[in-house]
């Protein structure tokens, strides 16, 4: 029996969207949901009360890095990671897949989950970018890692990956898989896909036989495919087919496909089970995500980019370094209930960025956070209304100003 329940409380009409509870041994997460990450079991520069005051309900931490630092054995031995980072509510790990492509065909380049279309990577430049120096080495089994702390080598396989989830004891878990690089040949994004098939049963039934881990943490399995529609749809079926709890939609997408690949998905996946979109969190991709079914969301974005004087504004994105702010003595954004906002104004804030203040980046994440967080959460109401097309065109309308 799993040990979580999800419950579809509305559709939204014709679309895939909806608003859901998913039910956890750690609490209950509305859905959709946005999933801050704390890679190596902190959110950068806060602190798990913060997070909660923030509204977080579920964090999402690294599996490779978290093997790496401080060990999966010493998270065990501290009680399991929310024990370890003193977050009560539920938690996950991702499976160490997407550093396969972050350590692999991106590693150097300065790629991220999201590229534009007229990136580089979306070239044909494949063979280029796959013989280029990366930290891992793929076979049938698994990858091989070269640690970019040490230079030391790590071989995840399938088992290894779900073995390190145990140990971590999130509330949800990813089977192992294959993120590719969108520039990727077809050809080779078959073989890709075949490997995520085999080593997302792999995970699966390794996961089940320990009966014990299989009873108090769910798995999800990841749908894999790049650009191309019959892959997306032949992953989503062949993952759909196998009884994992839920489900997570990886690869790193054009901007200008993720929709599109999100409903490929989604039409094919099994309605009863959640659905998590790995790796997107900017305000204009949730809407179309969750228009598209998916539910749960997680991305280091919010507090990347607040680390580097990024805020968002209901008007669009600000950089506070900007000499424009200076003497700015309104909050960051008017209107806004955060903290930083109801407290701080864009001038202070551009003094803590400009005299290069730790309290700059604790500041600035509690507020992009706290807006990603809601705005998810208010699109989750629109939904339960019955308004979800109308917010979402005022949101949109209003977010864009500032790039006209």
């Amino acid at each position: 029996m799993s040990p979580i329940k999800f419950t579809i409380e509305k559709k939204l009409a014709k679309s895939l969207g909806r608003a859901g509870r998913l039910e956890t041994p750690h609490g209950v997460i509305e859905t959709p949901a946005f999933v801050p990450v704390g890679t190596k079991a902190t959110v950068k520069a806060l602190t798990p009360k913060q997070l909660e005051e923030i509204g977080a309900e579920v964090v999402l931490s690294n599996t490779y890095h978290l093997y790496l630092e401080p060990g999966d054995e010493l998270v065990k031995e501290a009680g399991g990671l929310n024990k370890f980072m003193n977050w009560s509510r539920p938690s996950m790990t991702d499976s160490g897949g997407f550093q396969v492509f972050s350590l692999g065909a991106a590693y150097g380049k300065n790629i991220s989950k999201i590229v534009k279309g007229d990136s580089p990577l979306l070239l044909e430049e494949s063979r280029e970018i796959r013989d280029h120096l990366t930290l891992v080495d793929i076979d049938h089994d698994g990858v091989m890692f070269k640690s970019n702390i040490d230079g030391s080598t790590h071989y995840f396989t399938p088992e290894k990956s779900i073995d390190v989830q145990h140990n971590i004891g999130a509330d949800i878990i990813f089977a192992f898989d294959e993120c590719t690089s969108p520039a990727e040949p077809v050809g080779y994004q078959k073989e890709a896909l075949d490997r995520t098939h085999r080593w997302a049963r792999r995970s699966l039934s390794h996961h089940l036989n320990d009966a014990e881990n299989a009873q108090n943490q769910s798995i999800f399995g990841i749908i894999q495919g790049g650009r191309h529609e019959d892959l997306r749809k032949e992953s989503a079926k062949t993952i759909g087919n196998m009884d994992f709890d839920g489900f997570g939609i990886g690869g790193s997408f054009a901007k200008e496909d993720m929709n599109m690949a999100v409903e490929w998905v989604n039409s094919v996946l099994p309605e009863d089970r959640p659905r998590h979109l790995l790796g997107i969190g900017e305000p204009e991709d949730l809407f179309g995500a969750i228009e598209n079914g998916c539910d749960l969301f997680d991305c280091v974005a919010p507090t990347r980019i607040a680390r580097n004087g990024s805020l968002y504004t209901k008007h669009g994105k600000i950089n506070i370094l900007n000499a424009q702010f200076v003497k700015d003595f309104t909050p960051p954004d008017s209107g806004c209930q955060c903290y930083t906002c109801q407290n701080y104004t864009r001038a202070y804030l551009a003094h803590l960025f400009r005299a290069k203040e730790i309290l700059a980046n604790t500041l600035a994440s509690i507020h992009n956070l706290y807006f990603i967080i809601n705005l998810v959460k208010n699109i989750r109401l629109s939904i339960l209304d019955e308004n979800f097309h109308q917010f979402k065109e005022n949101f949109l309308k209003q977010f864009i100003q500032l790039r006209e």
